[in-house]
């Protein structure tokens, strides 16, 4: 799948080869291998998925893999309405900088939880460094989320890419914390 890839120097900052996932979105037929690919990968009910790429390949489990229940956007800031005590600002570390990412704990809430825990994947379309991954999965696992008077933790189950750039050793990171899977390695 690598082959259908694009690749940009220099962008968005110098010494920087971006990889664009969006030719996987301009072919049915690859978009839709590399669907069954990821509902082969995903086990958990619940996916945390990071704005805005996340997005496009968590939304088709919802109807393909019958075991997903739930999915919880990551943003920015200033894209989720929220009630007083429910959004959680992650400050991320990626390759050409830092940035700000908010989640609702409602939103968790809404899923499905397997005895006292609710368990995620982590999807999202490029691992480079981790940076993005270890900070959302650091602060989902710190977090706890009240149903019906009843407090569950948060456990990422398992970490899925897209895309992995296995030189850049994001992989090596992240599976102090849960198992990666990464669906094309570059």
């Amino acid at each position: 799948m690598k082959e259908v890839l694009k690749y940009y120097k220099d962008f968005p900052k110098e010494g920087i080869v971006f990889v664009d996932i969006i030719p996987f979105l301009q072919n049915k037929a690859v978009f839709k291998e590399l669907t069954a690919k990821v509902v082969e990968a995903c086990t958990s009910p619940n996916i945390i998925a990071p704005e805005a790429r996340g997005f496009l390949f968590a939304a088709p489990l919802l109807t393909e893999a019958n075991h997903v229940e739930n999915i919880i956007p990551v943003r920015k800031s200033g894209k989720l309405p929220f009630a007083e005590g429910d959004l959680h600002e992650v400050l991320i570390q990626k390759e050409y900088g830092f940035d700000k990412l908010y989640y609702r704990l409602s939103d968790i809430a809404a899923g499905k939880a397997e005895g006292d825990v609710f368990e995620v994947t982590i999807l999202d379309d490029v691992l480079a460094t981790g940076g993005t991954a270890e900070g959302l999965a650091q602060s989902l696992q710190a977090q706890k989320v009240v149903v019906d008077g009843k407090e569950y933790g948060v456990k990422v189950k398992e970490f899925i890419f897209i895309v992995e750039i296995a030189e850049l050793k994001g992989k090596e990171r992240l599976e102090a914390i849960a198992p990666v899977r990464s669906i094309t390695v570059i």
